[in-house]
């Protein structure tokens, strides 16, 4: 089925239209998003249940972008009424007016940027799912995830595991997103949901969090395979449990998909959103169209290059999505960026200008960023590993775009000796490196790939939207402690 598109927004579109038309009278360029969002948030585990509608998955705004002088303002607000279109843009102006004021007189130079384009542009996008969240039964997923919970107790301690808590967690959200300009009317409705299994497991000296999670761009009958998972996640336990301190040092190494999308999202993610490279803080300026990879490193970041809880039809600005291909055969060729940093550098928008909310700033942030397969099998690339790991499960990343360092904090690894795993499994891990470095060592890629989009990615320690990153297995040298 498709998603269906908000009737709210529908039925405020003409009112709004209406108030961009007094606007113009006032600006040289008005744009409009308004965002109507539902979801829901189910927590289960031995101890507590919660069902949850959060800011990040709930919300009904509006945001207004006027540009004059070289200066651009912004005003969100919510409870938009159509009879109310003359007294809306009154108390909005007032508003604009005092911030370009601000703008021009707080005595420093303020950075001027050209009017964005209004091309006329139509775009209406109902995306396929298979169920609504506004239609989900949560009192039943209620009961199946208890049910999942349980059984994942009771099978762990059948296998002399000790287990603290068996939690499992599912969330859905329905996106609708309207925005107009006096040229442009853009609509769209997706679904995406996430879900995770995980056991909290104590050994003799020491406890762990085993986890599996997945994400898709569909609705609630993601959760109905969760049971599946309970073998892996007791699996993981059982490795955590058992597992040694690896020896510090530099290894060959075997990255699974979801390893793989945290390095093509710390190495060429941030440190190439575009809005850093106006601000002069991302080394990745400096290098296009010279070698940051192996000739084996291709890496795509779109709304369009995958499929999963990011991939929408267009950004928060307006600009189609995209499928961008930063680097080719090692060579770094753009980077991604938002509209006004687009004018501000003299390159075209790639579809990456995205909101926390209507009523946060829009930054350049990452939609599906994703590593291009190769041609080997993972068989083929233990087979060629003398002393290293084969690394999975991730929990944080960090980088700094300035300097290109990276660190990855990842779950677990599973040694490889004279190409054989040897049973032994080390963790936690701390993989470390600059980019060019670990990019540039890469020598086997899989021929298959996945994403993995059941997080979300901040702005430094703030702004939250939801990303995907993934790509094949791959094979590379890199620093563990």
């Amino acid at each position: 089925m498709k998603a269906p598109f908000s009737s709210y927004l529908s039925g405020i579109a003409p009112g709004l239209k209406g108030l961009i038309s007094l606007l113009r009278q006032r600006y040289d360029y008005v744009s409009v998003l308004s965002i109507d969002t539902v979801g829901f948030q189910v927590a289960i585990s031995q101890r507590a249940k919660s069902v949850t509608r959060n800011t990040l998955c709930t919300e009904r705004g509006t945001v207004v972008r006027v540009y004059r002088g070289g200066l651009y303002a912004e005003s969100a607000f919510t409870g938009f009424d159509p009879a109310e279109v003359e007294k809306t843009c009154s108390a909005i102006c007032a508003e604009l007016d005092k911030q370009l004021s601000l703008l021009r007189d707080c005595g420093t130079e303020p950075y001027e940027t050209g009017v964005l384009p209004d091309e006329p542009l139509e775009i209406f996008a109902e995306m396929e799912t298979g169920r609504m969240p506004e239609d989900e039964d949560i009192s039943a997923l209620v009961d199946r995830l208890t049910a999942i919970s349980d059984r994942g107790m009771a099978q762990g301690k059948e296998q002399g595991l000790n287990l603290i808590d068996f939690n499992v967690r599912a969330s859905s959200t329905h996106v609708s997103k309207l925005f107009l300009t006096e040229h442009r009317d853009l609509r769209q409705s997706y679904v995406y949901s996430e879900s995770m299994a995980a056991a909290l497991v104590a050994g003799e000296d020491r406890t762990d969090f085993a986890y599996t999670s997945g994400s898709e761009r569909f609705g609630p009958e993601l959760f109905d395979t969760m049971e599946d998972r309970i073998p892996e996640v007791l699996r993981i336990a059982k490795d955590l449990v058992s597992a040694e301190r690896v020896v510090p040092g530099e290894y060959e190494i075997i990255t699974s998909p979801e390893v793989t999308g945290l390095i093509a999202h710390e190495a060429f993610g941030h440190g190439v959103e575009m809005d850093m490279f106006v601000k002069g803080r991302a080394l990745g300026a400096e290098y296009i169209d010279k070698r940051v990879g192996s000739d084996l490193v291709t890496m795509h970041e779109g709304a369009l290059c995958a499929e999963d809880t990011s991939s929408y039809a267009f950004d928060d600005e307006g600009t189609p999505a995209g499928d961008v291909t930063e680097i080719d055969r090692g060579i770094l060729r753009t980077g991604i960026c938002d509209a006004l940093s687009a004018i501000r550098l003299g390159v075209k928008p790639t579809g990456n200008g995205k909101r926390q909310s209507f009523s946060h700033k829009v930054y350049t942030r990452m939609t599906n960023t994703i590593f291009d397969s190769g041609d080997s099998t993972l068989e083929e690339m233990i087979a060629s590993v003398k002393k290293g790991y084969l690394l999975e499960g991730m929990q944080s990343g960090m980088e700094d775009p300035k300097h290109w360092g990276i660190q990855c904090i990842l779950d677990r690894g599973y040694e490889i000796i004279d190409g054989k795993l040897t049973g032994r499994v080390v963790s936690p891990l701390v993989m470390t490196g600059y980019v060019p470095d670990l990019l540039g060592s890469v020598s086997m890629l899989s021929g298959d790939r996945k994403t993995d989009g059941a997080g979300y990615c901040g702005k430094g320690h703030k702004e939250w939207v939801k990303t995907a990153q993934g790509g094949p297995y791959l094979k590379a040298k890199a620093r563990l402690g």
